[in-house]
């Protein structure tokens, strides 16, 4: 089922706005998602599967992890940049980068 994917997400959505929100099971749903979109070749939902997991990640102060994962799933496109998702996934990456440490030469 081609969008299996998106079905995994919307479940981990779910998971995660409850009044106990279940954190495990909706990381488990985002990299089943992942790994099934990554299967079936569908670069869109493997998109959207990778921000809800970095965003989840980021939640969970595993902000490394998270652009780790998402970094490369972005670099594969070439186009459609003003995309809902990939500007979405664009300010991720941009909230998850850690900052640069500067270098101050002495005088």
């Amino acid at each position: 089922m081609m969008d299996m994917p998106d079905m995994l997400c919307t479940r981990a959505k779910a998971l995660m706005r409850k009044s106990n929100p279940d954190l495990s099971q909706a990381e488990l749903s985002l990299i089943r998602a992942l790994d099934l979109a990554r299967h079936q070749g569908a670069l869109g939902y493997e998109l959207r599967a990778a921000i809800a997991l970095a965003r989840l990640w980021q939640r969970g102060d595993r902000r490394r992890e998270a652009h780790d994962m998402l970094a490369p799933v972005y670099q594969r496109f070439t186009e459609g940049f003003q995309t809902r998702s990939l500007v979405a996934a664009r300010g991720l990456l941009a909230e998850l980068n850690p900052p640069r440490s500067r270098s101050f030469a002495a005088k």
